[in-house]
């Protein structure tokens, strides 16, 4: 699958600013360990770096 990003929320967005919860959301995470396949664009890679401590990104 070339062109896609793997991204896994791990950590819980409980206790976090706000806007941290709206990437999670926006992202289509809701359970911790929860695996989302999304378009390989600079627009998700930003939402991944804007909350590096909650996210990874998978291999």
């Amino acid at each position: 699958m070339e062109g896609t990003i793997k991204i896994k929320l791990v950590r819980s967005p409980i206790c976090t600013p706000e806007k941290h919860k709206v990437i999670v959301r926006s992202l289509g995470l809701k359970k911790i360990n929860q695996i989302v396949i999304r378009p390989d664009t600079a627009g998700f890679r930003g939402m991944v770096k804007k909350i590096p401590h909650l996210l990874a990104v998978v291999e």
